[in-house]
């Protein structure tokens, strides 16, 4: 019998990483795409990430393929760049890259034909609040890419009507202590206090599950966007 093949947007957090562990149990043959476009905080998720996968010891998963994106200064004014990293308390909003999308999912596609591999699923959750992460979006998407590629490519996002809570109860047999998902990290560390490391937290709790996590030292917890001691 043939067996499936599908590519991964992979960014070593909390919900790519679970994503990856679902499809292998799901008898897909997973190959995981990380894409690099020059942000702070590639380096220490970029590790994390290949910690993460050589974790999971399985053989249908496949070898790590790397990309880069050069965004030329496209960013240059965004949070990204500026040091203005949105904190605990700030909204989902705050933390938004224009084409961020575009840019993954097209770069993701190129290094996966390569393979033969022409179907992509990307960890979109319920509740995402960005205009490209919208089932119509995907949909069009997906016909653009199919005209663009010459053949039929699929976008899958298994993940869309799902909470941070169900992912993390349905993975919680996974090491998703090592996945990252910190903008702010310090030194390989989470650094507990930025947005990112508030909606792990809180996902965490809600799953009624330990976070085995490695935050900096002197990190706060946080939990539902609320600091406390």
């Amino acid at each position: 019998m043939k067996r499936r093949k599908i590519g991964v947007l992979y960014s070593g957090g909390l919900d790519s990483a679970a994503l990856v562990g679902r499809l292998i149990k799901r008898g897909y043959d997973v190959w995981p795409v990380y894409v690099r476009c020059g942000l702070p905080w590639e380096k220490v998720e970029l590790f994390w990430a290949k910690k993460y996968l050589a974790s999971l010891r399985s053989p249908r998963l496949k070898p790590l393929l790397t990309a880069h994106v050069s965004l030329e200064g496209a960013y240059a004014h965004n949070w990204s760049q500026t040091g203005s990293t949105p904190d605990a308390d700030s909204g989902d909003a705050e933390v938004f890259l224009p084409a961020r999308n575009l840019l993954l999912n097209i770069k993701a596609l190129l290094a996966l034909s390569g393979k033969n591999v022409w179907h992509l699923a990307i960890a979109t959750l319920r509740g995402n609040p960005f205009p490209d992460a919208t089932e119509n979006f995907f949909k069009t998407f997906e016909k653009i890419l199919s005209q663009s590629f010459r053949r039929r490519i699929r976008i899958s996002a298994p993940f869309r009507k799902s909470t941070k809570r169900q992912i993390l109860r349905g993975g919680k047999d996974l090491p998703l202590h090592l996945s990252f998902s910190c903008i702010n990290p310090q030194g390989n560390r989470h650094c507990g206090h930025c947005n990112k490391c508030a909606e792990r937290q809180k996902g965490f709790r809600e799953a009624g599950l330990a976070d085995k996590t490695r935050y900096a030292s002197g990190a706060p917890k946080v939990y539902n966007r609320l600091t406390i001691s």
